[in-house]
Order: C-alpha cells, then sequence, then structure tokens
C-alpha cells in the first residue's frame, strides 16, 4: 500500500505523512469481485476494512440496512471490542480495500494510538448510547 493513497482516505487524512507511512507498513490492500461477502453476521471478528474503491451493502438480520463506498470504513466494532460481527457486508461492485487484520491493529495501536482514537471515535457516532 502507498502511503500517498491514504491521503485520500477521511479515516487517515488528518496523519501526518509518517503516520500514514506506518499506517500503509501494517495494513494489506486486496481486491475482492461483485458479490463477495466480507463481513458474516455473527461471525468472527478478525480485520477492520477500509473501501479505497467500489461499494458494498450491509444488511442485518437480512434487511439491508446500510450502503458503504469508497472512504467508508468498517469492522471496527469487532475487532475493538471483541465481538462477532454486528452486520453482513457484501461487496456490490468490484472493490479495493484497505484491511488492517486483528493483531497488525493491535500492533498498530502500540505505536500509533491516533488510528485506534479516530476509529473509536467514528464507532461511537455509529452506535446508539449504551
Amino acid at each position: 500500500m502507498d502511503a500517498s493513497d491514504l491521503k485520500s482516505v477521511p479515516l487517515f487524512a488528518g496523519l501526518s505523512k509518517r503516520e500514514r507511512e506506518l499506517v500503509a507498513r501494517f495494513a494489506d490492500e486486496i481486491d475482492v469481485p461483485a458479490g463477495k461477502v466480507l463481513t458474516q453476521e455473527g461471525g468472527p471478528s478478525q480485520e477492520f476494512f477500509v473501501i479505497t474503491s467500489g461499494s458494498a451493502t450491509v444488511t442485518r438480520d437480512g434487511s439491508e440496512v446500510g450502503h458503504l463506498e469508497s472512504g467508508d470504513f468498517f469492522g471496527e466494532i469487532g475487532i475493538l471490542r471483541s465481538e462477532p460481527r454486528t452486520a453482513t457486508v457484501t461487496a456490490d461492485t468490484p472493490m479495493r480495500l484497505l484491511v488492517l487484520f486483528a493483531q497488525n491493529f493491535t500492533a498498530l495501536d502500540h505505536e500509533l494510538s491516533e488510528v485506534r482514537k479516530c476509529v473509536e471515535k467514528a464507532m461511537a457516532e455509529r452506535m446508539p448510547s449504551e
């Protein structure tokens, strides 16, 4: 992953060049075809995704609850809380994704807690008050 590409991702846009380089070192980039199920509701949470191109549909209990596109991310709840997936996410189009596997997310957190803070803030905005 090229760190300069991360500047266009809203989640990472506020990071310094050095911080984006660190994120890029821990992240993998993958391409998936349309129709690929990326997360399964109730399944294990082992990765956090950032969409760099393409779009996906989010379903819960079989009903559509959201749509994701370039710049959006998902999988943060399971990674941060060590909980099963809260929704199923399926690629609508071919997609390119930045992926941080749980162990890499943890390692990145030890070196750069700013990413975790950004993700936690976004998660708090998505989740109803508890």
